[in-house]
């Protein structure tokens, strides 16, 4: 695993005013619903685990999941998006816990029952980190304990590489120039946002994985794979499947 220089600057990449105002939109509350009825099923929660939501963000599923009548912690390194997760939660009529936190630095051991990392949170990091934040994840899981995450299939993009994409709202402008790096894995943005006039430079890393090696990674960090699917509702990965679905079980020592 090459230790990798990244350019990335977190606090801006994920400025929760910007991610909102671009992304939210295609983040339909029906797509939330989806998501958390997935994890529901194919995790098995009961009632009774003990959840972390890790890079929580605003706290689309920890808010949704507690308002079932599950017990779930949100963590995430953003304040903004804590803030905002804290806000909306009243709209649910709920009162999670979050946590501000850094998921290379997560000290937990054999706390929680399950762990989900949604919606590419996973691979901003260098290789060694990568691979430190899954131990990491693995210390926090009671044995036997159950990790989903979803990240994008580097197969796919390999195939349907985009080197430009723009996206605009109400005038606004977002950038994304893109290349890759097969040696490495590595995609590199470098990320444009135009609002008002004003220009900001966000760029950023993200390590991409296909299917076998993200497999590999989860059992040397002490995993059992269980299973890899494409879509919310519980498809099996296929060939040109835009993304991976994982859920992988800790080993019970």
């Amino acid at each position: 695993m090459k230790n990798t220089k990244h350019p990335n600057d977190y606090d801006a990449v994920f400025e929760a005013e910007d991610y909102l105002y671009f992304y939210e939109e295609h983040i339909t509350p029906e797509a939330s619903e989806k998501q958390v009825d997935f994890l529901i099923e194919y995790l098995e929660l009961e009632k009774s685990m003990k959840i972390l939501d890790l890079a929580c963000g605003y706290g689309r599923h920890t808010n949704r999941l507690v308002q079932r009548g599950y017990e779930v912690i949100g963590l995430d390194k953003s304040e903004a998006f804590l803030q905002e997760a804290r806000k909306r939660a009243k709209k649910f009529g709920v009162n999670p816990k979050y946590i501000q936190g850094d998921m290379r630095e997560l000290d937990y051991q054999q706390e929680f029952d399950r762990i989900i990392l949604m919606f590419t949170a996973f691979g901003y990091f260098s290789d060694e980190e990568n691979f430190k934040v899954l131990q990491n994840i693995n210390s926090a899981l009671t044995p036997g304990g159950i990790l989903c995450f979803d990240i994008m299939n580097r197969d796919y993009l390999q195939k349907n590489f985009l080197p430009y994409i723009v996206s605009e709202k109400n005038g606004d402008l977002m950038i994304d120039r893109n290349s890759f790096d097969s040696k490495t894995g590595h995609l590199h943005n470098r990320r444009i946002i135009i609002r008002d006039g004003i220009r900001k430079d966000k760029p950023f890393l993200l390590r991409v994985y296909n299917p076998t090696e993200i497999k590999m990674w989860l059992k040397k960090a002490g995993y059992i794979f269980k299973n890899m699917y494409s879509y919310w509702e519980g498809d099996d990965l296929q060939q040109d499947s835009r993304r991976m679905i994982l859920i992988a079980k800790k080993e019970k020592v």
